[in-house]
């Protein structure tokens, strides 16, 4: 176990947090583990700094004594006062550090604001609006984006030096993307994928395209999870990221997202579109750590194929 050392988030009020690694080979309890990182603190201390949120165990505020501490695990303690909470019904902060932040999106919410919607909530400015709250000079910048009624994992970077390194090396950081959708009609093939180039058109609906002036490849990977009702519940892997790439892959393959309209769905069973960004997983633009955030597939999904599951 070593210890990162302490850092001050500067500010209206100037926090100082100490961050620990567990470099040991085997879990430790919070409480048993602060204690060793704070000998000179009763354990009444500890305790209260529990349960008053001074305290998160991989940017996930611990409360629980017998919390585990993992092999490589990262624990911030917050000496100041309390780590701030964050809450909003269509928005779950999965992982925060001083350069990322990673939400599971609810689906219905635009990631940033755009031309046509500016005023109206985004994820973007929820989020920056919370971290502002924490402290006033802190920033927020985008470095992808999920469409406004696509829900799942997505991230954020909170300093420009996060932001340009995955700006600038996408392809490289990104080490697995995977999202889950059901699809109208029984998918042929259990796993195959879709290569084409995606052009888009001045009303910005994406479409397919043979030809090779128009448009960017996209490679679109997929497997079949289960099928039944007449539908199939298939998982998706990008190769590349083009807008709506999902959608008009699934439109190609004759099996449109359930709920897709724009992309030629003629059923809606969920009442939503029905496309979940389930697994991101990254190298941490700063420390390089391997990062992998995975979200379940959604109830109402497994459900629309009657859980037949393969």
């Amino acid at each position: 176990m070593a210890a990162y050392g302490d850092r001050k988030r500067n500010g209206f009020k100037e926090d100082k947090i100490f961050t620990w690694e567990n470099r040991g080979d085997s879990p430790v309890a919070l409480m048993d583990f602060v204690a060793s990182m704070r000998p000179d603190n009763k354990k009444g201390d500890i305790k209260k700094w529990m349960k008053y949120g001074h305290l998160k165990v991989n940017g996930n505020i611990a409360k629980g004594f017998d919390t585990p501490v993992e092999p490589g695990a990262l624990v911030e303690f917050n000496s100041t006062r309390p780590f701030p909470v964050f809450r909003h019904p269509r928005i779950e902060i999965v992982y925060e550090d001083d350069d990322v932040i990673v939400i599971n999106k609810g689906y219905g919410l635009l990631s940033v604001s755009t031309l046509s919607h500016k005023k109206e909530d985004n994820a973007y400015e929820i989020l920056r609006n919370y971290v502002k709250m924490v402290n006033p000079r802190n920033k927020l910048f985008i470095v992808h984006r999920l469409d406004r009624d696509t829900s799942g994992l997505m991230m954020f970077a909170k300093s420009e030096e996060a932001q340009n390194v995955l700006r600038h090396n996408w392809n490289n950081m990104i080490l697995e993307r995977l999202y889950v959708a059901v699809l109208e009609g029984y998918l042929e093939q259990d796993k195959g994928y879709v290569k084409s180039r995606l052009a888009e058109n001045s009303q910005f609906v994406v479409y397919a395209t043979d030809n090779p002036d128009e448009g960017r490849v996209a490679v679109t990977h997929y497997e079949v999870v289960g099928r039944g009702n007449g539908y199939t519940l298939a998982q998706f892997s990008l190769d590349t990221g083009r807008k709506n790439q999902i959608r008009v892959h699934a439109k190609e393959l004759g099996h449109p997202i359930a709920g897709d309209r724009k992309y030629g769905a003629t059923k809606s069973p969920l009442h939503r579109l029905a496309l979940h960004a389930r697994t991101l997983r990254f190298a941490h633009p700063i420390t390089r750590r391997d990062m992998n955030f995975e979200t379940p597939i959604p109830p109402k999904f497994a459900a629309a194929i009657r859980k037949q599951m393969k």
